[in-house]
């Protein structure tokens, strides 16, 4: 941002909740490094394993994968655990996984630890926790657009920086020592953040849900939509497996396939299960109205997110390759190019919490996410024949609506239930998955063009939902200390 302070919230006065908004936004920054360290290497890994144009694509769809499950795992851990230990060990995860993609020999070890590093994506989850803990909500917008903007910019710090640091290596083995370098920045960080944050203000208390394992919901429809809504994580993840089985890549065998399928419904069917233990209450009596909240809101926020950090996801992961093959680049000027997507996060995401915090959350929404549907119709024009830096300035006003977007949905989570907010957090990331998935998936059958056009569609009917669906949180939300007094936390 250009200014270094946005109404109270100074970010060059080190008092505790800067401090720990500093330190979280790094390690989100770090995460994100190591989880696209790839993207902008895939020229020289296709060309050092001799990988084929499906092999290429299936990383990219794999890198996303495991996100989906990951996100809502790390949801609950983080609201039973607290940010800080969930975060260190992910991060320290995450750069042995990373060591292990760097060191693979072949494309079936190359895909795995790709497919297992999508557990890192998981990270922007624990932040959204822990800064709903330290900052209040007329600031909570601007304070979880600066984590998830500049943090999201590791992406692109990753397609500025990688390709020189493979290139200064030199060899074939250079991007090897890039990925593994990024490794060894998660697991340093991983213990520098542990030592340096704490889960909440002093004196406040964290609220942790009464059960783990679902979501909480405080009526009969609500729980009805909630399973409605658990649904796609699972289809998307057999859509997966569709792609990797015999029908199209051929890297599952059909009883692999078959098997996959089966364990999927059989998973489903049982957190519908533990779905139901947790919130059969519900069923036999009303929740009291001081302590409801409206399950629509995360519903909305999910559909929300699949098109602005799903479209984010794809997007970043196929265009330093979009922006070599039409313009006819090297990996280096590509992969620069291309960090534009991502570099507009540094201002686009802060400036979409700020405005929902000074404008309110629907409207913004749907400003910026008509502004998303312009700007792909925009991206879906660009061909060999655009001038370059047309090409570049369309991408770049794209990406301010996209990550503007992501920044209002962002703006909103931490306020719909605090002892749940990584859960909501965690179900609404997860979605964002679910839109890479879909939107890869649709990029490996048709033209990039298509590909943007498709995302285009996806906004407008998203408009639509916000528009008829989605309501703002208002006055304060109920939660229970240990001593069994109620709390009230504004949410406006």
């Amino acid at each position: 941002m250009a200014n270094t302070s946005s109404g109270n919230l100074n970010l060059l006065k080190f008092e505790p909740k800067i401090k720990i908004l500093h330190y979280t936004w790094l390690a989100f920054f770090i995460s994100f490094y190591v989880w696209f360290n790839h993207a902008p290497l895939l020229a020289s890994i296709r060309e050092t394993m001799g990988l084929t144009p499906e092999q290429v694509k299936t990383l990219l769809i794999l890198n996303v994968a495991l996100t989906i499950p990951a996100r809502i795992i790390i949801g609950m851990l983080v609201d039973k655990l607290g940010p800080k230990i969930t975060y260190s060990t992910l991060l320290a995860i995450g750069g042995v996984l990373c060591l292990a993609f760097a060191t693979a020999q072949d494309f079936e070890t190359l895909a795995f630890t790709r497919f297992l590093l999508g557990f890192v994506g998981a990270g922007f989850v624990i932040g959204i926790r822990m800064i709903g803990e330290w900052f209040p909500a007329k600031q909570v917008g601007l304070a979880e657009g600066i984590y998830g903007g500049w943090g999201n910019f590791g992406s692109a710090a990753a397609a500025l920086s990688l390709p020189m640091i493979a290139m200064w290596f030199g060899g074939d083995d250079g991007w090897r020592y890039a990925t593994g370098l990024t490794g060894i920045i998660a697991m340093a960080y991983a213990v520098i953040y542990y030592f340096s944050v704490s889960n909440t203000p002093k004196g406040s208390t964290y609220f942790k849900p009464k059960k783990i394992g679902a979501m909480e919901v405080t009526s009969k429809s609500d729980f009805i939509l909630y399973s409605i809504m658990q649904a796609p994580l699972f289809l998307t993840l057999g859509l997966l497996n569709w792609k990797l089985g015999p029908a199209n890549l051929h890297m599952l065998s059909a009883p692999i396939s078959v098997a996959i399928y089966l364990g999927l419904a059989l998973i489903y069917s049982y957190q519908l299960y533990v779905s139901y233990s947790i919130n059969k209450e519900v069923f036999s009596r009303e929740v009291p109205e001081m302590h409801r909240y409206n399950f629509k809101q995360v519903a909305v926020l999910d559909l929300a997110y699949l098109v602005t950090f799903g479209s984010e996801l794809a997007v970043v992961s196929m265009l330093p390759l979009f922006f070599m093959d039409t313009f006819g680049l090297s990996i280096v000027q590509a992969g620069m190019l291309a960090s534009g997507f991502a570099f507009m996060n540094l201002v686009a995401r802060p400036s979409g919490g700020l405005i929902s915090d000074r404008f309110g959350r629907r409207p913004t929404m749907l400003i910026f996410l008509t502004g998303l549907a312009i700007g792909y119709y925009a991206m879906s024009q660009i061909s060999s024949d655009t001038w370059l830096p047309l090409a570049v300035i369309m991408t770049m006003g794209c990406s301010f609506f996209v990550q503007a977007g992501e920044g209002a949905v962002f703006a909103m989570v931490p306020i719909i239930k605090r002892r749940m907010t990584g859960q909501i957090a965690g179900m609404v990331g997860a979605y964002g998955n679910v839109g890479a998935v879909l939107f890869l998936t649709t990029l490996s059958f048709v033209t990039p063009q298509i590909f943007f056009l498709t995302i285009s569609g996806a906004a407008i009917f998203t408009i639509a939902v916000i528009f008829f669906f989605l309501d703002e949180p208002k006055g304060q939300m109920a939660e229970v200390l240990p001593d069994g007094t109620v709390q009230l936390i504004d949410v406006e």
